[in-house]
């Protein structure tokens, strides 16, 4: 089975199991796990900010993140397919007592023409509004890389009314690849930003959020509220740590995957691609409804050897990652060819 569903599929290397198991570790609760300490310190560092807290997942980094922007009973602006929004269970609201206004983006981006007048008055009727969330690169529009100068753009109206910024940068590191861009730079306009190691890069657990060191001081306090607090993580850091120093360098080659896929799933068949184009490792495929259904083209794939997702009944997503070979993109390539030129057949 080739799967595709998720670059957290990943296990990790035999170099980063010898990282992991040759860790030093301490207890990072009662005092500080060395090896934490150095992966929070070099994942600050490369996306400039003063300080960074290593957290058991980017779901948490991000609840952390808009609970210690935002008091109870406010709220926060995102783009209405975020995965703060869509994936986590409004969490901010289950466990934060936080308001999410969504708002419809252009291919996942807020640019200010589309955050104008969201902002309540100044009233004892509506709730306050305190944060902007963005996400780079966008889970649901197929690892869409948002343009820098639209992020720039939107960062200086927020600031310009008072807001906090947020960015959900899971995968981050693969936008910074794909663009050329340095980190620090992707992320200067942010007053936070939580990036996974989990993902692209190939660790097998953690995020990690960013900010000032009054910011993380707070974080901390939450993380520790929302039972993240772990005390010999130096292992799993471990992993994390040799990821970005081993890992960033090759994540053009899962890009190059992902394009080859997505022209193969859409010579001469129902599917396009989301967005008209491939940015970084994720390819969300749109299917014809006159065709059928996304979810009985993602069963007849898995039936010949490739596992993916149905993110909804109209598009099937597809992610490469480290252990995924050259060859197994090749043969990939082909049963997409063959499941949606099958003559005469519908999904």
């Amino acid at each position: 089975m080739i799967d595709l569903r998720s670059d957290t599929l990943t296990r990790p290397t035999a170099e980063m199991r010898r990282a992991m198991a040759n860790a030093f570790v301490g207890d990072g609760v009662i005092d500080v796990d060395p090896t934490v300490e150095a992966l929070e310190q070099e994942t600050a560092r490369l996306l400039g900010k003063q300080a960074a807290l290593y957290m058991p997942s980017g779901t948490m980094s991000n609840q952390v993140a808009v609970r210690v922007h935002c008091e109870r009973g406010s709220g926060f602006l995102c783009e209405a397919e975020c995965h703060i929004y869509q994936y986590e269970q409004g969490a901010f609201a289950a466990l934060s007592g936080l308001i999410a206004q969504t708002v419809v983006g252009d291919q996942g981006s807020l640019r200010p023409e589309h955050l104008q007048s969201l902002i309540g008055p100044d009233s004892d009727h509506v709730f306050r509004t305190r944060l902007l969330c963005l996400e780079n690169t966008h889970n649901r529009w197929g690892g869409r890389v948002i343009p820098q100068s639209e992020l720039d753009a939107a960062c200086a109206w927020a600031h310009e009314h008072g807001l906090q910024t947020h960015l959900d940068g899971a995968r981050l590191w693969n936008a910074s690849v794909a663009t050329g861009l340095p980190l620090n730079r992707m992320a200067e306009n942010f007053d936070s930003v939580s990036v996974c190691f989990s993902k692209g890069l190939g660790a097998p657990v953690g995020s990690a959020l960013v900010g000032s060191h009054a910011f993380i001081d707070e974080a901390r306090r939450a993380r520790k509220l929302f039972g993240g607090g772990m005390r010999q993580a130096g292992i799993v850091a471990g992993g994390a740590l040799h990821a970005i120093h081993c890992h960033r360098e090759r994540l053009h080659l899962d890009h190059e995957a992902a394009q080859q896929l997505a022209a193969a799933a859409t010579h001469d068949s129902p599917l396009s691609i989301r967005g008209g184009s491939v940015d970084t490792n994720i390819v969300v495929l749109d299917v014809d409804p006159n065709w059928g259904r996304a979810g009985d083209l993602r069963d007849r794939l898995y039936d010949s050897g490739v596992s993916c997702f149905a993110i909804d009944d109209t598009a099937i997503r597809l992610v490469t990652h480290l252990d995924i070979s050259r060859e197994q993109v090749e043969r990939a390539c082909r049963i997409l060819q063959t499941v949606t030129s099958s003559a005469g057949s519908r999904v």
